[in-house]
């Protein structure tokens, strides 16, 4: 299939890719790297053989979008589109330690080097979801990147099928860690920390710490920040006439941003409630 070849990005003849793809990259950090591939349907035949050039997973959402398709470094696969109209995918690819610490053994073909044991496996409607929400928020520029980092991972653990490696419950550990995490997330609530930021600073990858803070905490590490800001735009609303400096000043990436969240986490806007509070100077 198209997609197929849209994965790997990495055709022998670069002309002919061009030609048939258009790539859109969405999201570039030392955890994720994903990409919006759309193909135009061209190729109705099957190609001469191709290589993948890295180990990676992708995300159809327009043609046969109820799977996930695995690409293994150095193998070899044919592209074909038999059928017309073209379609897209998501090209999501996160470092191959990670993806170890992710993947349940039966999904991992022994031997030295990490690959996939298939090509390809259904993924259930919330899969498909988690591709929407991170399509279309990297897209309009609206999730942050923390936020798809950790709907990524989701996504990969959730297609993979969830580990069991780590049991729930917040023993003394697991919640000195995710403590650590918060003190990072409040000492800037205005930065746009990346989750390979927020790991190095408590000391543990990437893949254990949203793990543990949604175990912990029962709630993904990006949505506990987002708390955080909103809870410090409540006390700040009296201070502020631009709301949209105070949404800037907050970390979000604009006033509708910012207005939305505040709307749905309180039930009105932040104008209703300044003006609700009598909070509105004059």
């Amino acid at each position: 299939m198209c997609r197929q070849v849209a994965s790997s990005g990495d055709l022998s003849d670069p002309e002919h890719a061009m030609s048939q793809f258009s790539t859109a990259p969405l999201l570039k950090t030392k955890t994720v790297t994903i990409r919006d591939i759309v193909c135009n349907g061209e190729c109705r035949h099957k190609s001469d053989e191709e290589c993948a050039h890295r180990t990676g997973l992708v995300y159809p959402y327009r043609g046969e979008a109820n799977q996930v398709l695995f690409f293994n470094a150095g193998q070899g696969y044919r592209i074909s589109h038999p059928i017309e109209g073209g379609d897209a995918c998501i090209d999501l690819a996160i470092d191959e330690a990670m993806l170890e610490e992710l993947a349940p053994k039966d999904q991992v073909q022994p031997g030295p080097a990490f690959a996939f044991r298939r090509q390809r496996r259904r993924i259930d409607p919330r899969a498909q979801a988690l591709v929407a929400l991170l399509r279309h928020g990297l897209s309009r520029n609206v999730a942050e990147t923390l936020e798809a980092e950790i709907l990524a991972l989701t996504l990969v653990r959730r297609s993979l099928g969830e580990r069991t490696s780590h049991a729930a419950g917040a023993s003394a550990g697991r919640q000195k860690l995710v403590d650590r995490a918060k003190l990072v997330l409040s000492s800037d609530l205005a930065r746009r920390w990346t989750l390979a930021e927020i790991a190095s600073e408590v000391g543990v990858s990437p893949v254990y710490l949203t793990q543990v803070f949604q175990q912990v905490e029962a709630t993904p590490l990006y949505r506990y920040q987002l708390r955080l800001r909103l809870a410090r735009a409540l006390d700040l609303l009296g201070q502020y006439e631009d709301l949209t400096a105070l949404g800037l000043d907050l970390g979000f990436s604009s006033h509708s941003h910012f207005s939305a969240s505040f709307k749905q986490a309180f039930g009105q806007s932040p104008g209703e409630f300044q003006r609700a509070a009598q909070l509105r100077r004059r």
